[in-house]
């Protein structure tokens, strides 16, 4: 199984989400961040489950699909795995994993 790590950006991010949706509700705010979680917790058994968006000198960048949200990760050389960033549809993907 590999070794899943968050990244404090990601981490950031993933508060972020929390506090926008709870400004109007709480409760989904909790759910949604339990089943981003959830998603992420998949890659320790499925590390190549999401498409992969660029191979870099360290490993290989790719994208986790849920709901509106982009879940970026790095499967590095050593198959450890870094939870970089976690997107909105809205957001430019590009703009964060160049």
């Amino acid at each position: 199984m590999a070794e899943i790590n968050w990244t404090e950006e990601a981490i950031e991010w993933l508060q972020d989400i929390h506090d926008y949706i709870a400004e109007n509700n709480p409760v989904a705010a909790n759910n949604i961040i339990n089943d981003l979680y959830n998603k992420v917790q998949m890659l320790e058994e499925y590390p190549k489950l999401g498409y992969c968006y660029r191979i870099i000198s360290t490993g290989e960048i790719r994208i986790l699909l849920y709901g509106h949200y982009r879940i970026g990760y790095l499967i590095k050389n050593n198959g450890s795995i870094d939870i970089l960033g976690i997107f909105h549809d809205a957001m430019g993907i590009d703009n964060y994993l160049s």
